[in-house]
């Protein structure tokens, strides 16, 4: 079945509305901020020894009856634990020391210590760094492949993504740890992907430009592209959709990135980057 949805007739539409959402993710940003895990605020860290048997899930109820902060929570060795807490004040650590011990007699305290705010300042650099890196990367790649201003555009796109997701955590106040780093990079790749997709086939079809001019030429592309941009958003979004649910604490910050990266994703590539794909030719066209 050929299908043939005129999306260009509606682009001035989408681009309102991405930004009106880029606008209020910056916005809820600014005021509330993010909720920053240990790996980027420091704590304390506590190593206990279990002598009875004890789940990951069993310790994090323990912990979260006496702080009130999110606590990691690494099993290692048989009834071993490593918590990781945000508060780094040794009345807390002592707290949590007699919580564990009121519920798990005879356990042994392998050791703790106080992380600083060194750690984290180091992991938001190189984060951010290797956002930088990876955006040039990208440039420079479509660049070579397709044209400049379908490069530009399709950065703008990723930053477009990458906002949105901020917005999401800032606004639900989920935690933002490591893993939060990797569903962003993650995202990433998967709209570069689909957005490539896309611009390849109006690459693929700028011969035709003279006779069916831009917008046509862009809504043809997209409609010829539309069933696998579909089911590669389908695939993915299923396993994902699992982990969100089943996942645990562990995964949450990543499954739930990745959740919204996806929709913001798709709809990015389909809707905002053919929109100022026409946008700018309309505006200086360029054979």
């Amino acid at each position: 079945m050929k299908l043939s949805i005129d999306f260009m007739k509606h682009r001035k539409l989408f681009l309102m509305i991405s930004a009106i959402i880029v606008a209020a993710s910056l916005l809820i940003f600014m005021i509330r901020g993010l909720s920053l895990s240990i790996d980027f605020t420091g704590g304390n860290v506590v190593q206990v020894q279990l002598k009875e048997e004890a789940s990951v899930g069993e310790v994090r109820e323990v912990v979260g009856e006496v702080l009130q902060t999110n606590a990691v929570i690494q099993e290692f060795g048989e009834s071993a634990f490593i918590i990781r807490t945000q508060d780094d004040e040794e009345d807390a650590r002592e707290k949590l020391i007699d919580a564990l011990k009121l519920r798990y007699a005879n356990m042994e305290i392998l050791g703790f210590e106080k992380v600083g705010p060194v750690v984290g300042a180091e992991l938001r650099h190189d984060a951010f760094v290797g956002m930088v890196v990876a955006l040039i990367a990208i440039l420079v790649y479509i660049t070579l492949r397709f044209q400049f201003r379908f490069a530009v555009i399709s950065v703008l796109a990723l930053i477009h993504d990458s906002v949105v997701v901020i917005g999401a955590f800032s606004l639900t106040g989920l935690e933002v740890n490591a893993t939060f780093i990797a569903a962003i990079l993650t995202i990433v790749g998967y709209s570069l992907n689909n957005t490539i997709i896309i611009i390849d086939r109006i690459r693929e079809n700028w011969k035709e430009l003279r006779s069916k001019k831009i917008v046509k030429l862009v809504n043809e592309s997209i409609n010829q592209t539309l069933s696998r941009t579909i089911y590669t958003t389908l695939t993915t979004i299923l396993p994902v959709i699992a982990l969100y649910v089943w996942g645990g604490p562990v995964l949450l910050s990543f499954s739930f990135a990745f959740l919204v990266g996806i929709i913001v994703g798709t709809f990015s590539s389909i809707c905002i980057t053919t929109s100022l794909i026409v946008a700018w030719w309309l505006w200086k066209p360029i054979d």
